[in-house]
């Protein structure tokens, strides 16, 4: 099994009314959400973690989650609310406004010995819930735990707007990155954590931490992948209409951890030995799979027939 443990919402997505009024719609989202589905979709047994309300929208994210095919034996159910985000579009970037205090994703702690790593072949973390503490320590207990028993993924996906103190949150990062094996982020996240663009420096200094992968992802200008075997890889992005690119980095995310798997490259020993071409076939899946999802409305991976 695959999981992905972190952020469950609901996105209040922009749209007009028939009128031609602005209006928002509903949508199930959150990136590590985003993750489950896209893995599951792509036929990998994927389970999902984190708190989910039993509130009217906590059950409209656990229908989307089943009818997606994504297990719900580590998620914990509560009363507590469910977090909301309304979505506005600045250059055809998704920027988000966060309602998330008190909120069943942001109450998760995590339970030692609860979930059993060495039956995971990777887990996922990542997002908004290692923005705020006290949920930010849970995740990182949670991954700490799972340091070495399984592959780690780690994708920090920035939200500038929510982070109170960029300090500590930095420094979050950085330890979630020295315990992960697969780091990926954005060129914006990158750009917001480190500032500029030296992604040949901070490579060097993610794969000498401990990591077996370092990528970022350029929208549509790419991707650039380093390894510490297979050396640098950058793969293009393939060209589409573009509706939204709500999604797209977890749709990636989750479809590259499934194309390693498929490949047989997703346990640690195997992921370092893995070739330049192998890397490179990985990372294209990801972006094809990533380019279906910017041809069309909201966060909507590709289940594995369209891909």
């Amino acid at each position: 099994m695959l999981l992905s443990c972190g952020d469950a919402l609901i996105d209040f997505v922009p749209v007009k009314s028939a009128d031609d009024r602005d209006a928002y719609v509903p949508a199930v989202g959150g990136s590590c959400l985003n993750i489950a589905v896209a893995m599951s979709r792509l036929g990998a047994l994927t389970g999902f973690v984190g708190g989910i309300s039993s509130d009217l929208f906590g059950t409209m994210i656990a229908d989307h989650l089943t009818a997606s095919g994504v297990s719900l034996r580590y998620v914990r159910q509560s009363d507590d609310e469910t977090t909301l985000a309304f979505v506005r579009f600045v250059d055809n970037e998704p920027h988000y406004a966060f309602y998330d205090e008190t909120t069943a994703a942001r109450l998760w702690t995590y339970r030692p010995d609860s979930i059993p790593f060495p039956a995971i072949e990777a887990l996922h973390i990542g997002s908004t819930t290692l923005i705020n503490e006290p949920v930010a320590s849970e995740y990182l207990a949670l991954f700490k735990a799972a340091k070495g028993k399984t592959t780690l993924s780690f994708d920090p996906n920035c939200r500038p707007t929510l982070t109170r103190d960029k300090a500590a949150y930095t420094a979050r990062m950085a330890e979630f990155a020295r315990t992960a094996d697969i780091v990926r982020m954005s060129d914006m996240d990158f750009d917001f954590l480190f500032g500029g663009d030296d992604f040949e420096g901070k490579a060097k200094e993610i794969l000498a931490g401990g990591a077996a992968l370092f990528i970022i992802t350029r929208g549509g200008d790419g991707v650039i992948a380093w390894h510490q075997a297979a050396g640098r890889v950058e793969v293009p992005a393939p060209k589409v209409k573009v509706v939204d690119t709500i999604g797209a980095g977890d749709t990636f995310q989750g479809s590259l951890l499934v194309a390693l798997k498929e490949a047989g490259r997703i346990a640690r020993p195997a992921l370092e030995a893995i070739s330049a071409d192998e890397l490179t076939a990985a990372l294209a899946f990801g972006t094809r799979c990533a380019a279906i999802t910017c041809s069309r409305a909201g966060a909507n991976p590709p289940w594995k027939p369209e891909v």
